[in-house]
């Protein structure tokens, strides 16, 4: 799987960030280079992300993700036609934005550790409930021929136990072939069942042709959870701050 580097402004569009959303705890799974966190940071969001990478491969992303930006760029531009560029443009900006975005990402990770957790789905290292928002992009669906349908309902419930109000995914199309994951049917009817209500809302920003939804799970009242990890891991690599006060909201 790539490590690609995504923007603050792009994942406004891709999920349809309000004001009042990013006024929430949000959590990025997984966040790759993407720049989210170094600029939601930069504008007082409370934001965290989580990758396998955040590990022992944390201090050369940003030179991985800078190749990938090169070696996408000739793809991206050798067939533009297979692409939309409503929100990109060109193929020269769309590698201009990519490489801003590493860079801003190489710099936070480095003066922000705490703000970047290794941890991979479906076994997150936090406790229940330590995000309002979560937001992921670019792994279920999208690789839907490389992951197994079991492995993405696990992953969704263990997006929905860290989510105490709203889990979005982006997008729900194969990165393959530009169609919706044959699967996703059937896991919304799986998480209705378990008391997580779900909707497929369009956005502004598309990319693939096709993959202009969010998927939106509403996580404010879930039902019983089943288990999706050996035992509870309630480690806690940032404070949470939210999770002390007594609206239920971020406490700044």
């Amino acid at each position: 799987m790539l490590v690609s580097s995504r923007s603050f402004d792009e994942y406004r569009a891709m999920f349809a960030l309000s004001d009042d959303d990013l006024a929430q705890r949000v959590l990025d799974c997984p966040g790759g280079a993407a720049s989210f966190v170094a600029q939601a940071g930069a504008r007082g969001v409370d934001a965290v992300a989580v990758d396998p990478l955040y590990g022992q491969e944390r201090d050369v992303l940003g030179a991985l993700a800078q190749r990938e930006i090169e070696h996408k760029h000739a793809d991206v531009a050798a067939g533009a036609r297979d692409f939309v560029w409503d929100w990109f443009g060109t193929p020269e900006r769309y590698t201009r934005l990519r490489a801003e975005s590493a860079r801003a990402f190489t710099a936070d990770i480095a003066a922000r550790p705490d703000r970047y957790v290794a941890g991979a789905l479906p076994h997150l290292p936090f406790p229940d409930r330590s995000f309002d928002l979560v937001l992921s992009s670019h792994l279920l669906f999208s690789y839907g021929a490389q992951l197994g349908e079991d492995f993405h309902l696990s992953a969704l419930i263990e997006l929905v136990r860290v989510a105490r109000r709203e889990v979005r995914l982006f997008p729900v199309v194969l990165h393959t072939s530009d169609e919706r994951y044959p699967a996703l049917d059937r896991l919304r009817n799986a998480l209705d069942a378990l008391g997580v209500p779900s909707r497929l809302d369009r956005v502004g920003y598309a990319f693939q042709p096709g993959g202009d939804e969010v998927l939106v799970l509403d996580t404010a009242a879930p039902g019983p959870l089943p288990a999706t990890r050996p035992g509870a891991d309630a480690r806690d690599p940032v404070r949470w701050r939210h999770l002390r006060a007594p609206s239920g909201f971020s406490a700044r």
